[in-house]
C-alpha cells in the first residue's frame, strides 16, 4: 500500500514542481451503495464478528480507567522498542486479515481497523495513533447509533502523498444483523475511487 502511494507521490513531483491541492471531492457522493456493499461484503464476516465478541468477553465490564489505560500503554509502545500490545494486536488473525483485504483493494483502502464495543482496536491494518477510539466521533457516531449506522468524515487532504482520504465509519452487527456488537473505519483514498469511477463511466 505505501509501496503504491508512493509512487502516486513521485509521480506527481516528476510531472510538475508542486501537486497544489485540488478542490475537496464529494466523499458521500463518490461512497455510494456499490463502495458501501463491496466493504459490507468483507466486514460482515465470521473472522470479523468472532474476533469483535471474543474481545467483548475478554474485555466484559472494565472500568473506563483500565480502558484509558490501555490507551496510554499504546500510545507509550508506539515510542518503544518493546511493543507487547502492538505487536500481539498486529499479528492477530483479523489484523491479518484487514491487512489482506487493504492490499487486495491495490489502493483504494489507506487504513482499516475494527472496535470492540468499547471502542478499542480489535484489529488492524497498520498501527494506529490510539488504542482507544471510544471518544472520537468514528465511534460515537456508529455503535451506540445502534446497526446500520454509517458515519462518512469530511475528507481530508494528505499532503504527503497528494491525495483527498475520507473515513468510512460504521457500525457492526452481529450474525443476526440486528445487535450491535462494535465499529469498523475503513479509511478511503477518494483520489483513487474518483479515477476508478470516471474510468468506468
Amino acid at each position: 500500500m505505501r509501496i503504491f502511494l508512493s509512487a502516486l507521490a513521485g509521480a506527481c513531483l516528476t510531472t510538475s514542481a508542486v501537486c497544489a491541492e485540488p478542490a475537496a471531492p464529494d466523499a458521500k457522493a463518490l461512497i455510494d451503495d456499490q463502495v458501501m456493499k463491496d466493504i459490507r461484503s468483507w466486514i460482515d464476516t465470521e473472522i470479523v464478528r468472532l474476533s469483535i465478541t471474543t474481545q467483548n468477553e475478554r474485555y466484559g465490564n472494565i472500568p473506563q480507567t483500565k480502558v484509558e489505560e490501555l490507551d496510554k500503554m499504546w500510545r507509550a509502545e508506539r515510542e518503544a522498542d518493546d511493543k507487547p500490545l502492538i505487536s500481539a494486536t498486529l499479528s492477530n488473525p483479523l489484523s491479518v486479515y484487514l491487512s489482506r483485504m487493504q492490499g487486495r483493494s491495490v489502493g483504494l483502502f489507506v487504513e482499516i481497523f475494527v472496535m470492540d464495543d468499547k471502542g478499542l482496536n480489535v484489529g488492524q491494518s497498520s498501527i494506529t495513533s490510539d488504542f482507544w477510539q471510544g471518544d472520537e466521533a468514528k465511534f460515537q457516531k456508529t455503535f451506540p447509533q445502534g446497526a446500520g449506522a454509517v458515519f462518512i468524515d469530511e475528507p481530508e487532504w494528505d499532503d504527503d502523498f497528494k491525495i483527498w482520504r475520507a473515513q468510512i465509519n460504521m457500525t457492526v452487527e452481529g450474525e443476526d444483523g440486528k445487535t450491535p456488537i462494535g465499529a469498523a473505519t475503513i479509511e478511503v483514498n477518494l483520489t483513487e475511487l474518483q479515477r476508478r469511477q470516471s474510468v468506468g463511466s
